[in-house]
């Protein structure tokens, strides 16, 4: 079918982009880690966050690239809980890392009421990060154990057809009870950084005010790294809840259609790994650190365009 080899077509881009693009941010802070220095904790959170926008786009993007081509269903009971448990703790842990990216940035940027704080923060970082990780591991073997092959059909079940594999989901009022409570830490999260975006937005406004009298006109806060590392966050923050609410949106009516149009399930699978695709790119362009690493190994002509006007590296 010709919407099935335009969306594998789609899909092996996405995928080999996205992993390349997050490859590439993870070489610098893998090279640090290995000659035995620390991480910057932006740097600990651009990794992690890295590292699950990876897992994301590989149990997604494999799978369904597959099935594109023409193999449906060839994952057994087994394959099909591993792989969705693998796609929805990468899903989550990229949602909770980068809520954390938001509040860290907050932090960083406030006035000196948050001096204290300010210091004892960058030591919570990193196991902030592996608690999310170990969190998400733990809950989402609950949502495993709920789900069962499509051959066992029960009564007041319905069959969600995943293209690679087919598995069943409990009775609607269960599936909806179910969806609601493992839905709480996501809706936490988005409404957080929605709040922190809006706070972030408050807060260079401000600080655009107060510089504009002291600075010559020549001079754009702007120009400010941390003012450029906000812009990039807020970026950041603003391309996932935009996909992932469009994302919501259309899994909900997927879900609750009998017989959801393929193109429709395609598309919605597509915004799913849009994000991981997209955000390492926003945080390589925003610091130049990752861009000064691939410079010294690969040729100048390479780099020459990209190191232009690249903002400092991040001053926390």
């Amino acid at each position: 079918m010709l919407t099935d080899l335009v969306f594998g077509i789609l899909f092996l881009i996405q995928l080999g982009v996205g992993i390349l693009g997050n490859l590439f941010l993870l070489g610098p802070y893998t090279f640090t880690l290995l000659i035995g220095q620390s991480l910057r904790p932006i740097e600990c959170i651009f990794a992690h966050l890295a590292l699950a926008n990876s897992e994301v786009l590989l149990s997604k993007g494999i799978p369904l690239t597959i099935v594109c081509f023409g193999i449906k269903n060839f994952l057994d009971d087994v394959g099909c809980k591993f792989i969705c448990y693998l796609y929805n703790v990468a899903r989550s842990v990229s949602l909770s890392i980068t809520c954390i990216l938001s509040a860290f940035q907050v932090i960083t940027i406030s006035n000196f009421r948050w001096a204290e704080v300010k210091t004892k923060v960058p030591n919570y970082i990193a196991p902030s990060c592996f608690l999310c990780w170990c969190f998400y591991l733990l809950i989402h073997l609950g949502l495993v154990g709920t789900m069962h092959n499509a051959e066992h059909m029960i009564n007041n079940s319905k069959i969600w057809n995943l293209g690679y594999c087919s598995i069943l989901t409990p009775a609607s009022l269960n599936a909806a009870v179910f969806a609601t409570v493992y839905s709480i830490p996501d809706i936490v999260c988005v409404g957080f950084m929605i709040w922190a975006s809006a706070y972030l937005v408050f807060l260079l406004h401000r600080h655009h005010q107060q510089m504009k009298y002291i600075h010559s006109s020549h001079l754009s806060p702007k120009t400010f790294p941390e003012t450029k590392a906000t812009h990039a966050i807020l970026l950041l923050v603003s391309t996932y809840v935009f996909f992932y609410s469009i994302n919501s949106s259309l899994s909900l009516y997927i879900f609750k259609t009998d017989k959801p149009l393929h193109s429709l399930m395609a598309t919605s699978n597509f915004l799913a790994a849009l994000f991981p695709t997209i955000s390492p790119f926003v945080l390589i362009f925003s610091d130049s650190k990752v861009l000064k690493y691939w410079y010294v190994l690969w040729p100048r002509r390479c780099f020459c365009i990209l190191c232009k006007n690249v903002p400092k590296p991040y001053p926390f």
